[in-house]
């Protein structure tokens, strides 16, 4: 399979990573949430090629992930800005951040760290069972088929069990 399938796969991992997989699209993100807006402003802070910036915008715009509007007619210039799909994936972020700060730190520590306004505590991302609110571990989760599934032969496309 080549990667521009993957989002063809009965996965909502494939599907996510299709939209998401790419070494600058989850630190556009990561800036969109932090505030930028603008072309010029992701392209200073990222040092990303125009290029290449334009190409990621334009996919996020496509996948509703994020909005231009217009704020200047002449010449014309647009900001980008966070739809709900694309607030939708703070949670990703916090995660990302937090394995980074837990492994990839190289013993300095966060770079970053994230206070909660409501009180006002400093916080790190858990990730909790929806029904009860405890805190999740893989070995604690039992996958099960879901409304969703295609058996791989009636896709006809390999399974994730292949």
């Amino acid at each position: 399979m080549k990667w521009d399938d993957i989002g063809t796969l009965n996965c909502s991992v494939a599907r996510t990573l299709a939209v998401l997989g790419d070494r600058w699209t989850m630190l556009i993100l990561r800036n969109a949430f932090l505030g930028c807006r603008r072309f010029d402003a992701f392209q200073t802070q990222l040092g990303i090629t125009r290029h290449v910036l334009a190409e990621r915008l334009a996919r996020l715009v496509d996948e509703g992930v994020l909005a231009k509007h217009e704020y200047q007619e002449r010449p014309p210039r647009f900001e980008y800005r966070l739809t709900d799909k694309g607030r939708d994936l703070y949670p990703t972020l916090l995660a990302l951040t937090a394995w980074g700060d837990r492994w990839k730190d190289d013993g300095q520590g966060p770079p970053v760290q994230l206070r909660h306004r409501t009180c006002g505590h400093l916080m790190h991302a858990v990730t909790v069972c929806s029904a009860c609110g405890e805190p999740l571990d893989a070995r604690d989760v039992q996958p099960e088929r879901g409304p969703g599934w295609v058996a791989a032969e009636a896709a006809g496309t390999a399974s994730a069990e292949d």
